[in-house]
């Protein structure tokens, strides 16, 4: 299994702190079944910053230190970044990494709370320069939450979105779990990821997820995230559906 999102480089974030907690989430994720990660620093989200440069070679001395400890876990380069308005000039600059450094598949992140009015144009922009956005962790947007109908037409439109292992599996709230599954049933799912940050009290939970995608949705389902995982990495198109409108349930004839 390929885990696309992870904060498993260490010191750099508030993921792992050091090498040791770097090596324990490394334990855990090959436990699950994961041979390949992505390691996703936050990069300009008002707190940390890490670009490039600094990251390609933390990557391979974790690669060099898994080897070492014979953990059988391959660490490729990310960032997790948060849209911000230059991200394009810092593609050229060479400041920030597409997933597995050679893909086209670029990592945004929104705020917690809500989606910049510029995220559109923004967006298509990225795809006009021949990436592709994946929205990371959009069913715990509060905004998106509360209009789904923005998401719709952020895929509709192009992107791409990455739900959360823990999102699916209740570790978030109910609410979360409930728009994640809408998601999925909207065709507004492409990706699963863990997003673990340690080994405690944001941990993987990969199987945990597709136990509950194969019980909710069957085997193809599973298949259809794993599959995009391996596709995304590889640099290859994923599979897509026709995106759906999420409609919220009228109550008392009110949204």
């Amino acid at each position: 299994m390929v885990d696309i999102h992870s904060h498993i480089l260490p010191g750099v974030d508030d993921g792992a702190k050091n090498i040791e907690e770097s090596i324990d989430m490394a334990k855990q994720a090959v436990s699950e079944g994961i041979h390949t990660i992505i390691a996703t620093p936050h990069h300009m989200n008002g707190k940390y910053e890490n670009v490039a440069s600094d990251i390609l070679p933390l990557v391979n001395e974790l690669n060099e230190t898994f080897k070492q400890e014979s953990i059988n876990l391959q660490v490729l380069p990310g960032q997790e970044c948060r849209i911000y308005g230059e991200i394009l000039e810092d593609v050229q600059k060479g400041d920030i990494l597409t997933l597995n450094q050679s893909t086209q598949y670029l990592i945004i992140e929104f705020p917690s709370n809500s989606v910049p009015r510029y995220a559109e144009r923004l967006l298509y922009d990225i795809q006009l320069k021949g990436l592709i956005p994946v929205i990371v962790h959009p069913e715990r947007n509060a905004e998106l939450i509360e209009r789904p109908e923005k998401l719709y037409k952020l895929v509709k439109n192009g992107a791409i979105t990455q739900i959360t292992a823990s999102s699916l599996t209740g570790y978030f709230g109910k609410n979360i779990q409930k728009f994640s599954d809408q998601m999925i049933q909207a065709n507004l799912a492409h990706l699963v990821a863990s997003d673990a940050h340690n080994i405690h009290n944001r941990s993987f939970k990969m199987e945990e997820a597709l136990d509950h995608i194969e019980k909710k949705y069957g085997i193809d389902m599973v298949y259809y995230f794993t599959e995009n995982a391996e596709l995304l990495i590889d640099g290859k198109n994923i599979y897509k559906e026709i995106p759906e409108l999420i409609k919220k349930k009228k109550f008392l004839g009110i949204f």
